[in-house]
């Protein structure tokens, strides 16, 4: 099948086309499940994301005016959905995210949070700078090991543990600040 632009997939799409809808997820699902991973505790956790995000896309496809880039409407489709799993998640158990010790700091996410919401909680991880966001969530949240970790970002194991730290203290201090 020749390539076909963007207004012809999404035509496709609306009209129930499942060769066009394939198209449509061949060109965004790398991408998307990506940022998946971002806000899902596992690999399975991002792959239900993605699936969900993508029904939804193909059921509200015929919403979408080209008024944006479909690129940045599927992934707020997306992010959308993610922060809906997380929140559901949120309400049926409750938050850990294992802490690496470094030194005398052991302490769960649990223990620095408090009352904050998820909606906070992914905003402050995403306010961190980048390589110290990039560590924290491949530790904290996919539970890559450092020397995984520095073998994907291409950084020494001891940057990446220094980097994790980072993370946490900046975080700490945030959340602090927000809980007064």
């Amino acid at each position: 099948m020749k390539k076909l632009s963007e207004k012809e997939i999404v035509d496709g799409c609306v009209a129930d086309n499942r060769q066009h809808q394939e198209m449509l997820y061949r060109n965004y699902a790398s991408d998307m499940y990506k940022v998946c991973l971002m806000y899902a505790n596992d690999k399975a956790d991002a792959s239900d994301i993605l699936q969900d995000s993508f029904i939804k896309i193909f059921k509200n496809i015929h919403k979408f005016r080209f008024q944006g880039s479909l690129r940045g409407w599927i992934r707020r489709t997306v992010v959308h959905t993610a922060i809906n799993a997380y929140n559901k998640k949120q309400r049926d158990t409750k938050l850990v995210v294992p802490m690496a010790v470094s030194g005398d700091v052991d302490a769960s996410i649990d223990s620095i949070v408090g009352e904050l919401e998820a909606n906070d909680i992914i905003k402050l991880v995403n306010s961190l700078p980048q390589k110290a966001k990039e560590v924290l969530k491949l530790y904290a949240i996919e539970g890559y090991k450092h020397k995984e970790i520095a073998k994907l970002l291409g950084i020494t194991e001891g940057t990446s543990k220094s980097q994790f730290s980072r993370a946490k203290k900046m975080l700490q201090i945030s959340i602090n600040s927000l809980n007064g």
